[in-house]
């Protein structure tokens, strides 16, 4: 393989701090020698396709702050270009670090290169997605239509791929005994595939050949968890597992090859096994960044999955996880709407932001202290600024101002909340102490 310097991995080894190094490195107050050395490592990726003209950089990677990732996308039954487009204007609007194009009805490459042109944050695909409608079927998906279709997102812009790379004829057998058996959509596909033929994994047999398109690009490599559990009961089998070893070998084929790797893991964990999920990831892998479903930590909750995984997300962070891939509350229900983002972005904002704070990530705690101090000067308009979702926490307000008969303006005189009222307001009597 021809290692020309075109990646922020071999530019980085090869010494260079890349303006994408540069800024990565302001925005999480390291020093960019710093930032250099976890790239050149393969510890912090930085997904920036040579041909997304409006990105801005992001870093990805246990020594900076913890990322989150929204899903958007389409599917046979719902949504169009308008609808994807006002989902990318909300995941970005309340804080997506980056966001995953996940569709799989109607005209994709429309879809795609409109999400692209209107994001300044990285766009990852699963690939797969594409190349089975453009095939008709899992038995037409051929290995060149699979390359075709990742050169053609390659060439459009996208920052990084899921490739469900790990998933292996002799694992198939491991997920029999499960309850839900296998839940990823590119998983169920692949592994459906290599029963019917007896062929192996063909993102597995092609990896070199991806290699190829993906240092060309600049393309970054999320190394799809095929075998992930899909509830409880399955969580941490030797399924899981042994696609995670299958995991650890491919980053470190990317890596030789110049190619930035990250990796996804597991959708639902109990919370007293999610730190040794993280730790297992980091001995595997050699501590490539890795990106997380959550993970859900109690399967009876639909509806407020955003809030079961929420809670399994902050722990993740706090034991390890990169960037938190998040959960609407729509989850296991149906396609999410603009809404559902908001307040999926939100939940997560939330886990990576506790994490951070933890974890003692430079300045993190800066917001939390501003809101502190406006708090106690009875500041509201400050109070909503600093706010993680600053549209709801005014709309909170006002409802309530509504509620307890006060004018619009209240909150221009008011050293009190309708909470505690004026005779009970803690914060106003201990200040007159």
């Amino acid at each position: 393989m021809s290692t020309q310097n075109t990646t922020q991995l071999l530019r980085a080894a090869a010494g260079e701090i890349t303006p994408e190094i540069a800024r990565v490195a302001e925005l999480e107050y390291r020093s960019p020698e710093e930032v250099r050395a976890g790239v050149a490592a393969g510890r912090i990726v930085i997904p920036a396709n040579i041909n997304h003209q409006s990105l801005q950089a992001v870093g990805i990677g246990r020594l900076l702050r913890t990322k989150i990732n929204a899903n958007i996308g389409n599917s046979a039954l719902s949504s169009c270009p308008r609808q994807e487009l006002e989902k990318l204007h909300n995941a970005l609007k309340y804080g997506a670090d980056t966001v995953m194009d996940l569709s799989t009805g109607g005209d994709l490459d429309l879809i795609r290169s409109r999400i692209i042109a209107a994001s300044p944050a990285p766009i990852g695909t699963v690939p797969v997605y594409e190349a089975l409608a453009a095939a008709g079927g899992a038995e037409n998906l051929t290995d060149d239509l699979i390359l075709d279709v990742i050169e053609k997102q390659a060439r459009q812009g996208v920052d990084y791929i899921t490739i469900h790379s790990g998933i292996l004829l002799r694992h198939l057998d491991a997920a029999r005994d499960r309850m839900l058996r296998i839940v990823s959509r590119g998983g169920s596909i692949l592994a459906r595939r290599m029963r019917e033929t007896g062929v192996e994994n063909p993102f597995y047999r092609n990896f070199d050949r991806i290699l190829e398109i993906c240092r060309r690009y600049d393309v970054t490599l999320s190394l799809g968890d095929g075998m992930r559990p899909g509830c409880l009961a399955d969580a941490s089998d030797r399924a899981q597992f042994a696609e995670l070893e299958v995991l650890g070998e491919l980053v470190r084929r990317s890596r030789a090859a110049g190619v930035q790797a990250m990796v996804e893991g597991p959708g639902h964990i109990p919370m007293d096994e999610i730190e040794m999920n993280m730790k297992r990831e980091q001995e595997l892998c050699d501590d490539a960044p890795f990106y997380v479903l959550g993970p859900v930590v109690v399967d009876c909750a639909p509806g407020y999955d955003h809030i079961s995984s929420g809670i399994g997300a902050a722990m993740a962070a706090m034991h390890g996880a990169a960037m938190l891939c998040y959960v609407t509350p729509k989850e296991h229900l149906g396609l999410p709407n603009a809404e559902d983002v908001r307040n999926g972005v939100i939940a997560y904002k939330i886990a990576a932001h506790a994490a951070d704070i933890a974890l003692k990530r430079p300045h993190a705690r800066d917001r939390d202290d501003a809101i502190s101090r406006a708090r106690a000067d009875f500041d509201w308009e400050r109070q909503f600024e600093y706010a993680l979702d600053p549209d709801r926490a005014r709309e909170l307000r006002a409802e309530a101002l509504a509620e307890s008969g006060k004018p619009a303006d209240h909150d221009q005189h008011a050293q009190y909340c309708t909470m505690c009222g004026p005779d009970f307001c803690s914060m106003r009597i201990s200040k007159e102490l």
